[in-house]
């Protein structure tokens, strides 16, 4: 199968063969209507000659005896109904009588082209003349047949110079409108060999081409900074799975060299050795949830549904009671479509960090109205150069850094949020502690409900 050219090529020939088919329409009508504009002059200006001839004189001429005579500038002749003929002049009209029969009763002027006795072409108009009798009046037009043999060539050469000025300008044009779509191929092709996702596209005004290298340029930027992050979240992950996985080596090391010298620990130090491990490996399990839950796409989730916020709240608040912490309450309704899960543990993770900073015996503050939820701590704070970094993954407060945690709980809450069009910020409560606020878009019915009322 026969390969398609470049799509320079092609706009090239689309172009030649548009502007190549408009200039031979004009020519060729401009050839006929010249042609028609001829041929009406010639056929008024024989019209004209019988109008101003002496009909008589004609028929006198043309009785027995009568001198034969020119008549006006051509060639006259009549034509009787039994098929006689008589001519004024020296080349007689050959008749057709299937059309200038016609002319025998009082009617329009008959038009042909014809040729006389000695073979010359003409243009010939029959008119009445009397009932029974036509008259044939005659005038060459080789002049207008040169006249369209010239006009005709010099129409075929504008023609053809049209032709090429069309492929000349296709090429122009072409090249012109098709340079964005070379910058934006190089530049894909540059990427696709170099995986150099900083590359960027000229963006050069507000047309489609321009949009596209916008489009462009947007995507390998979100490209960039999903590679950047990905890199930055193994980094940080290699770093805070080393922590850990040493220490579980370590205190496993110990277990073994005492089994393989024969000298046993001390059951109590045995036991908080073992203790350790456990709280090493749940520490381990936790890391590895968070990571699973932050290093997922952003279409790898549950279908976003309608859902009853408020119902989230309570089941992530159960989950914290039975962790041992202390929470009250005051909730109502509110209807968002998100995902179930990742918005419960959002909450729960919100009022896991308030229960670790708060103080024994005070209780984690959780209200919700017109979609906002609150989750407030009686703790001590954070300072105020700290707070633009609570989202961040891995980051930890120095107060934060010798109790439990990946640093990854925050990071989760801020993802899953985003993921339900909602904002999320963390800041120092009046009269002490830390307030959470979480901002949902939603409704105070649910939509189905709405939909049934009358």
């Amino acid at each position: 199968m026969a390969t398609r050219g470049s799509l320079r090529t092609r706009l090239t020939l689309l172009v030649t063969v548009a502007v190549a088919l408009a200039i031979a329409m004009c020519a060729g009508l401009s050839y006929f209507i010249l042609q028609d504009r001829l041929r009406g002059n010639l056929d008024m200006t024989i019209l004209a000659s019988l109008d101003q001839g002496d009909k008589g004189y004609l028929e006198h001429n043309c009785r027995p005896g009568g001198t034969p005579a020119a008549f006006a500038e051509g060639q006259a002749t009549l034509l009787f109904a039994d098929g006689r003929t008589c001519s004024i002049g020296p080349s007689p009209i050959k008749p057709d009588y299937e059309l200038d029969k016609k002319a025998f009763e009082p009617c329009d002027p008959v038009y042909r082209y014809g040729e006389t006795m000695d073979g010359k072409q003409v243009r010939v108009v029959t008119v009445n003349f009397k009932p029974g009798v036509a008259v044939m009046e005659s005038r060459f037009y080789g002049h207008i047949q040169r006249t369209m043999r010239i006009a005709g060539l010099m129409l075929g050469g504008i023609t053809a110079l049209g032709v090429l000025g069309a492929a000349w300008a296709g090429l122009t044009i072409s090249r012109a409108a098709l340079r964005p779509v070379g910058d934006l191929t190089k530049a894909v092709e540059h990427i696709a060999q170099t995986e150099d996702l900083d590359t960027r596209i000229p963006v050069h005004g507000n047309d489609e081409i321009a949009r596209l290298s916008s489009s462009f340029n947007a995507m390998t930027a979100a490209l960039a900074g999903s590679r950047e992050r990905q890199k930055q979240l193994v980094a940080d992950a290699g770093h805070e799975l080393r922590t850990p996985l040493t220490t579980l080596r370590t205190n496993i090391d110990l277990l073994l060299r005492s089994e393989q010298t024969g000298r046993s620990l001390d059951p109590g130090a045995k036991e908080r050795l073992l203790v350790n491990v456990k709280a090493q490996f749940a520490e381990l399990s936790t890391l590895v949830a968070d990571l699973l839950q932050l290093a997922r796409g952003d279409t790898d989730h549950e279908p976003h549904v309608e859902l009853g916020f408020h119902e989230v709240v309570t089941a992530a608040v159960e989950r914290a009671r039975l962790r041992g912490a202390e929470v009250v309450t005051d909730l109502s309704p509110w209807y968002v479509v998100g995902s179930a899960t990742s918005l419960e543990r959002a909450v729960l993770n919100l009022i896991d960090n308030a229960a670790k900073f708060s103080p024994e015996g005070s209780q984690v503050e959780v209200k919700l109205r017109d979609g906002r939820l609150t989750v407030r701590d009686h703790g001590p704070g954070l300072p105020e150069e700290e707070l633009p970094h609570v989202f961040e993954r891995f980051w930890r407060s120095p107060s934060a850094r010798g109790l439990p945690g990946s640093g990854l709980g925050l990071a989760i809450v801020a993802q899953a949020v985003t993921e339900a069009g909602g904002t999320v910020r963390l800041g120092n409560a009046p009269g002490g502690g830390a307030i959470a606020t979480m901002d949902l878009p939603g409704t105070l019915i649910r939509n189905s409900e709405s939909d049934k009322s009358p």
